[in-house]
């Protein structure tokens, strides 16, 4: 499953025009990629996926889980990005709180800084909303996946400011997430 990830990853950043190093991808040897696309296709987690484990490991309300899963899907999707690491994301930034509010002044759900990205904020009423985080902050990803390669540990770094550990933070959270987003 984290196989699908990473091709789906990788198909993303191929898609979006980026010249991908073999040797720039060290989540890829984590797992070979064999996925086919039907594979890839059956393994994306559906509304009802994301909404239950939302409920189940974050004691997300229900209404809150629905608005959260409607933006993570659509987003992965406009985006090209894994729905698994964009949950992965916002679980290390906010632990699912949309209004989680960092010491730095970042909010919601993806921890947004309003400071770093003005131009993406402008306009943005409230980023508490989980549509309007999430599209914000996937945005952002997509832009440092694209400026990195291909490489979600570069990407992953960026995003989080030079965090220590972020990177492995998010990708330990995807392989949870992939495990219990499994359908059998």
């Amino acid at each position: 499953m984290l196989a699908a990830i990473v091709f789906t990853l990788a198909n993303a950043a191929h898609a979006a025009g980026a010249d991908i190093a073999a040797d720039a991808q060290p989540i890829a040897s984590a797992a070979p990629i064999l996925a086919s696309d039907a594979t890839l296709e059956a393994s994306l987690p559906t509304l009802g996926d994301i909404t239950a484990m939302l409920r189940a490991q974050f004691r997300v309300a229900p209404t809150e889980s629905l608005k959260i899963a409607r933006a993570v899907l659509a987003e992965a999707d406009r985006h090209a990005i894994s729905p698994i690491l964009l949950l992965a994301v916002m679980a290390v930034e906010s632990s699912f709180d949309r209004y989680a509010v960092s010491v730095a002044g970042a909010r919601g759900l993806m921890q947004i800084l309003p400071a770093a990205h003005p131009q993406l904020i402008a306009g943005a009423a409230d980023l508490s909303d989980p549509a309007i985080n999430v599209r914000i902050g996937s945005t952002i990803l997509r832009r440092y996946l694209d400026e990195s390669g291909g490489d979600l540990d570069a990407a992953l770094l960026r995003y989080s400011g030079g965090g220590r550990g972020y990177a492995r933070r998010v990708v330990l959270r995807m392989q949870r997430f992939d495990a219990s987003l499994r359908r059998e």
